[in-house]
């Protein structure tokens, strides 16, 4: 009796506890929308299952190990409760992705010791080469020579070295090949590599609904390997036509999640960057206290971004002023060039699986070598990097989505301009584009055409031909400020010819935007002395010195040109030295610097000549330098 009713009680608990045991729910989720800032990118999914009735777990698999756990948010339409929600790492896909490349460098060391073999048996064969060729003496100094015994040992060496050469091609060849077998499958390895993170998350969401029901779940959360920034294409045609500004997004993600087809916003605003108010530091003065003293002249930074250990070039890296949306990415061959808005800015390089590098910019060169991070190398996505020929276009997009081009200067490739609405608030500019878009979890960057303007421009030539007989032209822009720009690089394009790059900062920019659109050799400058007015004269304790030159500028375009012309004449520091101007052709004067100053309208095939003629006095015992 005993027995029956402890069996009856354990029965009761256990079909209790069988009861009360939580269902797990494994669920498939989409991603629908994804905004993506300058540094970091928001991810939306939605998932619709069926919930049973009681307390149970849904579990929405295979999302980015990336997560930034703070940022979850789960909401949940239905009639049902959320009781609580949690991410966890999925090691799963660790297991698969690890055994692929083992195997592939299973294969790869097999190979190697098939290529050292093969080195070795060459090296065997050159020494033997070499004794033959040493062991040429036949015969001996006494005997003679015996022409059946010299035949054969000629036939016997001919025969030897034929053998041996054609067996050292065998191998060269089979050198050859097992090399470029080798390099195929040390790329198979890192594309296998960085097509799946090694590891994935789930977010587990715990729900109680008091009877069986259908329900939606809207999940959202932040993942940091994802950025974008604008980048500018200025084409100039002819110094009587607008200037067309086109507006680039260069977007890039390492999430570990494939966005197929999704609704994408890019944001101007960086979670990254928080939001709290900046506060002074302490400001320390005395000894021992290290300061750097930055160029005042550096505009532009270039240089090779390489790994640490091994010195080779790192593609791809991720280089951006620091506080701003000024960035870009470094070549195939690690080389970097970035335009600078002040000389206080400090650079970033980020790179998958290296740890981030910040420097104050000190120099127009800089070389950054990154290190590894210390997590487990298993842990890394070793990361491709495309590059588009001419003509060809990514086929990541969708639709009629066709104008996105890998690499920088794909600019001056034609592209279709995304449909994009433009929403701007007091923080952030928002730009929505209208139809589904792609993009991988591979790292490179796509530009994205998302807008082209027509602008209006007052063109004038700039010469200073004390300094370079060159005629730059410039263009001044109008219009800027209506059209939500941010700071960033822009390629240069005047009649089809890509001039170089500038910078377009909006923190320091009015509605004008003034570029410079380089030399052109159709006008030409002269600036001769005229050395038969130069003038040398004494009169007491005083002597004069004239100095003179004239300017010729001959237009050889079909167009009349603006030609601002610039010199300068002396200044004194002294009572003792006096400066009178004799003849200056109505340049304006700036008294204080001496610098002259000709606005000059130049007809088409017109040529025209200016004079500048000064003289000098100084005391006959002090003279002083003249040009």
């Amino acid at each position: 009796m005993f027995k029956s009713i402890t069996l009856f009680v354990f029965l009761v608990i256990l079909s209790s506890l069988l009861y009360s045991q939580e269902k797990s729910i494994p669920s498939e989720s989409k991603i629908e929308k994804v905004i993506v800032f300058l540094q970091g990118a928001q991810v939306e999914r939605t998932a619709n299952l069926s919930i049973p009735n009681g307390t149970s777990t849904v579990v929405f698999k295979g999302l980015s190990s990336d997560i930034d756990e703070q940022s979850i948010q789960v909401k949940g339409a239905g009639n049902f409760t959320i009781l609580s929600v949690n991410r966890q790492n999925n090691f799963l896909n660790e297991q698969k992705t690890n055994n692929e490349v083992r195997a592939l460098e299973e294969e790869v060391f097999v190979l190697k010791d098939e290529f050292e073999i093969n080195q070795n048996n060459n090296l065997i064969l050159k020494k033997e080469e070499e004794m033959l060729a040493a062991n040429q003496s036949i015969g001996s100094s006494t005997s003679g020579l015996d022409l059946n015994k010299l035949k054969q040992a000629l036939d016997f060496q001919r025969q030897r070295l034929t053998d041996n050469k054609l067996k050292q091609l065998n191998n060269q060849k089979k050198v050859k090949e097992l090399t470029e077998q080798i390099i195929k499958l040390e790329k198979q390895i890192k594309e296998t590599k960085d097509k799946s993170k090694t590891s994935t998350s789930d977010i587990a969401v715990k729900v109680n609904a008091k009877t069986a029901a259908s329900g939606t779940f809207r999940i959202t959360y932040l993942v940091r390997n994802a950025s974008w920034y604008p980048s500018y294409d200025l084409r100039a045609t002819q110094v009587s036509k607008p200037v067309d500004l086109i507006y680039r997004a260069n977007v890039s993600q390492q999430s570990g999640e494939e966005w197929k087809n999704v609704k994408l916003v890019l944001s101007s605003g960086d979670p990254s960057a928080g939001g709290n108010k900046p506060s002074l530091k302490p400001y320390k003065i005395g000894y021992n206290i290290s300061y750097y003293t930055p160029d005042a002249n550096v505009t532009t930074v270039s240089g090779k971004i390489t790994d640490r250990q091994d010195g080779l070039a790192l593609p791809g890296v991720g280089i951006r002023v620091k506080g701003t949306s000024i960035g870009t990415a470094s070549d195939a061959n690690g080389n970097y060039s970035i335009q600078i808005p002040s000389v206080n800015s400090f650079l970033e390089y980020s790179y998958i699986g290296y740890d981030k590098v910040e420097r104050p910019v000190v120099s127009s060169h800089a070389d950054v070598s990154l290190v590894a991070a210390k997590q487990a190398l298993n842990e890394v996505v070793v990361v491709g990097y495309g590059t588009q020929r001419e003509g060809e276009v990514a086929t990541a997009l969708q639709g009629r989505v066709t104008g996105v081009l890998i690499d920088g200067n794909s600019s001056s490739k034609s592209s279709v301009p995304l449909q994009v609405q433009i929403q701007q608030s007091q923080t952030t500019v928002q730009f929505e584009v209208e139809e589904p878009y792609s993009i991988s979890s591979d790292g490179k960057q796509l530009a994205v055409e998302l807008a082209t303007h027509r602008l209006q421009a007052d063109y004038t030539y700039f010469s200073v031909p004390k300094l370079s007989e060159n005629a730059y032209l410039t263009a001044a822009v109008k219009g800027v400020s209506e059209l939500s720009l941010m700071s960033g690089e822009a390629n240069i394009f005047f009649e089809g010819a890509f001039l170089g790059k500038t910078l377009i900062n909006v923190q320091n920019m009015s509605d004008t935007l003034s570029i410079s659109l380089g030399v052109d050799k159709n006008v030409v400058i002269k600036r001769l002395q005229q050395k038969d007015q130069n003038e040398k004269s004494f009169m007491g304790g005083t002597q004069r010195a004239t100095r003179a030159f004239a300017y010729q500028v001959l237009n050889r375009k079909n167009v009349p040109i603006n030609l601002r012309l610039e010199d300068q004449i002396p200044v004194s520091n002294t009572n003792e030295v006096t400066v009178e101007k004799l003849q200056l052709s109505e340049a304006k004067v700036d008294e204080n610097s001496g610098q002259l100053t000709w606005n000059l309208h130049v007809q088409p095939n017109e040529k025209k000549e200016i004079q500048m003629k000064y003289q000098v006095k100084y005391p006959r015992n002090r003279p002083v330098r003249l040009e």
